[in-house]
């Protein structure tokens, strides 16, 4: 059983909503959203192995080994062998990638510039505020990754702290 403070569940359904609802801020052009998330990744850290992309985006190796190829045809992604180890492939984003990448991340900040204009001037100001927390809370997720993932399995019981 797992306990889970007051807090935690609150910020979880918070979270769970507000991920919902900026999802409905992503363009819709046919990208998936962990095709996204890749070419983020490639974009931000540069090249990576492919066991490493499938790691870090949570899919089978095959589902990863398919988006690349999908990405590679779309002109998105390179492949190319690791100089350190010829069996391994490694992947890098092209520069019609990064343009992507660098479009919807305009048109995403323009539909959210949208809805903050909707909210009142202390709410955006605050969501500011939280910048810093929410940095650290991705950072710290991020270096959590799996296992974190694995032990919150909904088949697992969860307990939460009164």
């Amino acid at each position: 059983m797992i306990d889970i403070s007051p807090g935690s569940a609150l910020l979880a359904v918070g979270l769970e909503r507000l991920y919902e609802a900026l999802r409905r801020l992503t363009p819709r052009d046919g990208l998936s959203l962990t095709a996204l998330s890749t070419l983020k990744r490639l974009a931000r850290l540069g090249p990576q192995r492919l066991s490493e992309l499938h790691a870090a985006e949570n899919v089978t190796q095959p589902a990863m080994t398919q988006l690349v190829a999908r990405l590679g045809r779309d002109g998105l992604v390179a492949r190319g062998s690791d100089p350190a180890d010829g069996r391994a492939v490694v992947v890098s984003i092209t520069a019609a990638g990064r343009d992507l990448v660098e479009r919807r991340r305009v048109g995403y900040a323009a539909a959210l510039d949208a809805v903050l204009e909707k909210l009142r001037p202390a709410d955006r100001e605050a969501l500011i505020a939280a910048l810093p927390a929410m940095e650290r809370l991705a950072e710290a997720t991020a270096a959590e990754g799996r296992e974190v993932a694995e032990a919150a399995s909904p088949a697992r019981e969860v307990r939460q702290a009164c």
